[in-house]
């Protein structure tokens, strides 16, 4: 593995869930109540454990097919996130006819039953790049890297006296050659991802249509992008970045991300003045 894969949706992740629970089944007796598998991994290193439970009640272990080891490792492969990376550790549990829970854990080292050498830990981090503040330290010692870089502090873009001086983000960073959109960001954590729509959502809308947009990144769908502008008085941005990130967990623009980070996800006040700055900043930039 060279370049980290393409993420997969939250429909497609489920697909593959619903997968590896009957290539799990398959090779079982008839009459099990349960299955637990639990899958940990660090580059080329890899631990399953699958645990059936009977008619008796009793879990047992059973050794997890091939097929369904593969499946897991492209779930783990398709829920990586620039910058963010994946999950280490699964544990997926799987009625006779349903999917009883899932718990992907990204951050903390798993139980390994044998722990992977420093290659691969050193192979992960190649495989599935991190952002420095998403390498937890107990990644980072048994990586064998250098201590994090201290933190340089947030700053917020100031309030803006003049149309010129808001700012507005990037949707993403660019289209590929058959014009698909092309991101490069890091991922959010689902905490700070709720926390970062509650803010986009909060803002004030200064500028709406009745229509919607097309999805660029599933233009099949049926148009729901909102044609509509908000302010926060010191940025303006489209209805476009907060529908990207709930339906495609697209990070808004590193800059605005910054921003928001360093008002601690608070919306300022924004009164009339700040409205109609962004009105003239948005009627301007369109004109041109």
């Amino acid at each position: 593995m060279t370049q980290p894969p393409v993420p997969l949706n939250q429909q497609q992740q489920q697909q593959l869930v619903w997968q590896i629970g009957h290539a799990l089944a398959t090779p079982l007796p008839p009459g099990w109540q349960q299955m637990r598998v639990e899958y940990r991994a660090a580059g080329r290193h890899v631990e399953v454990d699958l645990l059936v439970t009977g008619q008796d009640g009793l879990p047992r272990p059973a050794q997890p097919s091939p097929e369904a080891v593969q499946l897991l490792g492209n779930l783990r492969a398709g829920m990586y996130r620039p910058g963010g990376g994946t999950w280490l550790n699964a544990i997926l549990v799987f009625g006779s006819a349903t999917v009883l829970s899932t718990d992907f854990l990204t951050d903390v080292e798993p139980p390994w039953r044998q722990a992977p050498p420093p290659i691969g830990f050193q192979d992960e981090l190649r495989f599935f790049p991190r952002a420095e503040q998403n390498i937890p330290p107990w990644l980072r010692q048994r990586a064998g890297l250098e201590s994090a870089p201290v933190a340089e502090p947030l700053v917020a873009t100031p309030p803006a006296d003049a149309p010129e001086g808001l700012r507005s983000p990037r949707v993403y960073d660019g289209v590929d050659e058959s014009g698909r959109p092309v991101v490069n960001r890091e991922a959010l954590s689902p905490a700070e991802r709720d926390r970062v729509l509650e803010y986009l959502d909060a803002a004030p809308v200064v500028l709406a249509s009745r229509t919607y947009d097309a999805d660029a990144f599933a233009p099949s769908r049926e148009p729901l992008v909102p044609l509509n502008f908000r302010t926060d008085g010191r940025w303006y941005w489209p209805g476009a970045v907060a529908y990207y990130l709930r339906e495609h967990d697209v990070a808004p623009d590193p800059d605005l991300l910054t921003h928001i980070r360093a008002l601690r996800f608070t919306l300022p006040e924004v009164g009339e003045p700040e409205r109609e700055l962004a009105v003239a900043a948005i009627t301007d930039q369109q004109s041109t």
